[in-house]
């Protein structure tokens, strides 16, 4: 129970590492607001929520990159649970891998704005809620922000921007005793697992393998737990953290 009492926020939380994130808050004790738009995936994980504790989760149809969806989200929130001490800025867009110069302007705006505009949305509709008792901005960025591959550049210069962001932010938000940081997974094992790839074959799993030390694709058990220990008070001393969840890719 060690977010008991806790309200989070977790976008893109109807699947991936945002499920994996929403189902070990509640079983630490926490309130989620599910925003995400998926509506019947986001639903039954809310569904699976409440069974397991009754009134733990809400879900809300959120477009992260729409400033009005991200301020029901945030009020829904605040009025279900009676208040907001976590928010994690999970939700995700890439392209398939692919050259740099096919990438089209849509998808290229698609990008940025799901995974940089979100957030600073996100961080300025909740930092006036977070301020009033100190609170918790976990941004989910990548290690394509740290360690870029060929195919993925607009994806991974949007990660990069999540990472220098939130190390911006930390520092100015830390007077109103707000903390901030970031996870960094390496590949994991989601519904966009085939996107990153380019094609999801045996072959290409064990070409990208090959450059993980620890052998694995990272799962959401594993950025969930990471996400617990920065949103917790066990990490009141950490912020500004780009915590690389990787088994060894980037070193």
């Amino acid at each position: 129970m060690r977010l008991e009492g806790k309200v989070a926020i977790v976008t893109g939380a109807a699947s991936g590492f945002g499920k994996g994130i929403a189902e070990r808050f509640v079983r630490e004790g926490a309130s989620v607001l599910i925003a995400d738009l998926s509506a019947e995936a986001g639903e039954a994980v809310a569904a699976a929520l409440n069974a397991e504790r009754p009134d733990a989760a809400r879900f809300v149809r959120t477009d992260v990159s729409r400033d009005a969806d991200t301020a029901v989200a945030i009020a829904t929130a605040i009025e279900a649970f009676g208040g907001l001490d976590i928010v994690v800025n999970n939700a995700g867009y890439t392209h398939r891998n692919k050259p740099m110069a096919e990438v089209t302007e849509d998808e290229f705006d698609r990008i940025f704005a799901v995974n940089v505009k979100s957030i600073f949305l996100s961080v300025r509709h909740a930092a006036p809620h977070l301020a009033a008792k100190g609170g918790s901005i976990l941004n989910i960025a990548s290690t394509a922000g740290l360690r870029p591959r060929p195919g993925l550049t607009w994806y991974n210069s949007s990660k990069g921007a999540v990472i220098t962001a939130t190390k911006s932010m930390a520092v100015e938000l830390a007077p109103k005793q707000i903390r901030v940081n970031c996870l960094c997974p390496v590949l994991g094992q989601t519904g966009m697992t085939s996107t990153f790839l380019g094609e999801d074959t045996p072959e290409r799993r064990a070409q990208f393998l090959a450059t993980i030390p620890l052998g694995r694709m990272s799962t959401p058990e594993d950025i969930a737990n990471a996400a617990l220990y920065l949103s917790s008070d066990e990490a009141s001393m950490i912020t500004g953290v780009a915590l690389e969840v990787d088994g060894g890719r980037c070193i």
